[in-house]
């Protein structure tokens, strides 16, 4: 921890209590933790028997505008992480934000795994604003989602990049931050987070033993 006051943490369970695999889910800077698309995502990994944590960083918890500063925002996901175990209790992720956050304590924290929806490489039109410095030694394993057509991170733009070879990808045709593609590209929004989430359970079994607590 840094010595920086965070906000005592609640939390919101979707999935079986005695799943061996745990995936603590933080949201994005512009949406609290149960917008429909982290319920979407959530309920969906819950259906493959997975435990999905939702939770929500200071300034969102108090619904206030802007995002804490980022001692704040990594010490609550210390924070979270301590809560339920430790690292090799838990997986670690989320959407835009949330998911570049844990990216920073991941390998700190010593998570079983990561997975981010939508990750902010750079802020929209701003490519050459990369946030990737970390992800080039991350020795977490890895999977992004992320829309082919991501505004903070296109396929094309990612095939530029160094990054370590312990991060995967799921491209979803199409998408935009959110995974929704547009009407004419003949893929639905609700497929593309289908398809996401089904990827992403996949790999999040693969990090868990049959058993959490062996």
């Amino acid at each position: 921890m840094t010595g920086e006051k965070v906000t005592p943490i609640q939390y919101l369970a979707d999935g079986p209590e005695d799943s061996p695999v745990v995936f603590l889910f933080a949201h994005g800077a512009g949406g609290p933790m149960r917008t429909p698309f982290m319920a979407n995502v959530a309920r969906g990994f819950a259906a493959h028997g997975i435990r999905v944590v939702r939770f929500e960083f200071p300034y969102m918890s108090e619904r206030r505008r802007a995002p804490d500063r980022q001692p704040v925002l990594l010490d609550t996901w210390r924070q979270a992480i301590a809560d339920h175990g430790g690292g090799q209790r838990v997986a670690a992720g989320g959407k835009s934000l949330g998911g570049r956050m844990a990216s920073m304590v991941a390998d700190e924290m010593n998570v079983r795994g990561l997975v981010c929806f939508g990750y902010p490489f750079h802020p929209p039109g701003k490519p050459q604003r990369l946030r990737t410095a970390h992800l080039e030694s991350l020795r977490t394993p890895a999977l992004i989602l992320q829309g082919t057509r991501d505004p903070f991170g296109t396929q094309d733009d990612v095939a530029g990049y160094t990054l370590s070879p312990s991060i995967q990808f799921e491209w979803l045709p199409d998408g935009d931050h959110s995974l929704k593609p547009r009407a004419s590209s003949g893929t639905t929004e609700r497929e593309n987070v289908a398809r996401a989430v089904e990827a992403a359970a996949a790999f999040l079994k693969g990090r868990f033993p049959a058993n959490r607590h062996s």
